[in-house]
């Protein structure tokens, strides 16, 4: 009995000691995701901004051509920005990121190359052995906005280059606090209906040398908005799925440490009645 009482102990204070370390990253999340859902609030304008003049320029003209709006005649190869975490302890949120990849390869079956974002995706690339075009955004937290601008360039000009013939985003959608949802969206092409396009002759707007110019000189900066978006959208997707993984662990420690503590007792108990039990047979004798 003892023994078992000592051993229930020790378990305690094993849990409480995880219990201080569930609780701290909990914390530690809380802060960063209001940091992180200031981030989204100020993309977002940028985005718009850019998405709305890209539209202005290619509905502004019937004959308007440009390599970013053609869908190509046959898909050779797909491109894929994956954006996952750099640690775990987030419920399903990286297993959510890698389903999400692995449905939307599987729905066309062609050959992807991918740039992953994060130490979870470059791992999980590496372990599916997946064409990796640059590793160098493997931490999520270093990559700034500058890095978006970097890889929206080279991603436009590899595009334009015959490189690959699609290009996506798989990143993880922050819908509320107790809601993130992974998706896929596309980038390039870039979505655009043609027959719906017409000759603005009321435009005050000049472009020069000419409109399909600025169009393909402002794709990279369209790129750019939608990836660091994401970014940030994933960034506080990660954060909130922490905080909620690390609380459901916090009470699950809580749960355990009231169980084992009645269990304790009830030792405890059963140790002391008995000894008095013995002390009483003694003295009978």
């Amino acid at each position: 009995m003892g023994a078992s009482m000592k051993e229930i102990k020790l378990r305690i204070k094993s849990v409480q000691s995880t219990m201080q370390i569930t609780k701290a990253m909990e914390l530690v999340a809380s802060s960063k995701l209001n940091r992180a859902k200031e981030r989204i609030e100020r993309t977002e304008p940028y985005f718009n901004i850019v998405h709305e003049t890209l539209s202005t320029i290619a509905y502004g003209k019937r004959d308007f051509r440009s390599p970013f709006v053609e869908p190509r005649e046959e898909i050779k190869k797909v491109c894929y920005i994956v954006i996952a975490g750099d640690r775990g302890l987030a419920g399903g949120y990286n297993s959510n990121i890698n389903k999400a990849l692995e449905a939307h390869i599987a729905s066309h079956g062609k050959p992807v190359c991918v740039v992953p974002v994060g130490k979870k995706a470059v791992e999980y690339c590496q372990r599916k052995k997946l064409e990796i075009l640059t590793e160098q955004y493997n931490i999520v937290e270093d990559v700034t906005v500058g890095n978006c601008f970097e890889a929206a360039h080279f991603l436009a000009d590899e595009f334009c280059k015959g490189a690959f013939d699609e290009l996506y985003i798989v990143y993880t959608n922050f819908v509320s606090m107790l809601s993130q949802n992974a998706t896929a969206m596309r980038i390039l092409p870039i979505p655009y209906e043609k027959s719906e396009a017409k000759d603005d002759l009321k435009s005050l707007v000049l472009y020069e040398p000419n409109p399909e110019a600025v169009f393909n000189a402002v794709v990279p900066e369209y790129i750019s908005g939608i990836f660091y978006g994401a970014l940030s959208q994933s960034w506080a997707s990660e954060l909130a799925a922490r905080r909620t993984a690390m609380d459901a662990a916090s009470q699950n420690a809580s749960d355990m440490i009231d169980d084992l503590s009645l269990k304790y007792n009830r030792a405890r108990q059963g140790a002391i009645t008995q000894e008095i039990t013995e002390i009483v047979a003694g003295a009978e004798h």
